[in-house]
């Protein structure tokens, strides 16, 4: 009688703890076909503080409420030359960023209210959550593909325009 007992749990142990297993990998595959597509919302305009030439010219997408703020580019696999995110805040004070569940690696642009750079994290690390930081205060934040603030030669100082589209 005990020993029936005891197989009938431990039938029903095993078959819980396939049950779950098989849940969690479905999850997990799941997961890994999430696939955003860039939005173009706006155009931006990269401009020298000297001359007011443009740098380069970026369709851009827009993050303006808390959600698209605090999912930014995650679970993006790529990001064109010509195009970024454009983060615009409320308000002007010191930003933080993180790559969390971000695939591409990104230069991270803080720009204030007068909409000039303010500062930069350049190259920064897919899927590494540790904090990258303005050096000033910010109201806008530019992420665009990694080494391409170096290879347009952007400075603090240069300014940005956009229009939303």
């Amino acid at each position: 009688m005990r020993l029936r007992t005891f197989c009938k749990y431990t039938f029903l142990v095993v078959g819980l703890s396939l049950s779950v297993s098989c849940k969690e990998e479905e999850k997990s595959k799941t997961e890994d076909k999430v696939v955003v597509s860039f939005k173009k919302e706006g155009v931006l305009q990269l401009k020298k503080t000297n001359s007011d030439s443009i740098i380069k010219t970026l369709d851009i997408e827009i993050a303006d409420n808390e959600y698209e703020t605090q999912t930014g580019l995650m679970y993006r696999t790529e990001l064109a030359t010509n195009q970024g995110m454009l983060f615009i805040f409320p308000n002007v004070q010191m930003r933080s960023f993180y790559m969390k569940n971000t695939k591409i690696p990104l230069d991270i642009i803080y720009i204030d209210e007068d909409k000039k750079i303010v500062s930069f994290q350049k190259n920064a690390k897919p899927l590494d959550e540790s904090s990258l930081p303005s050096e000033f205060p910010a109201k806008y934040v530019l992420e665009i593909n990694a080494g391409l603030s170096d290879e347009w030669q952007l400075e603090v100082g240069d300014s940005i325009e956009y229009e939303i589209q």
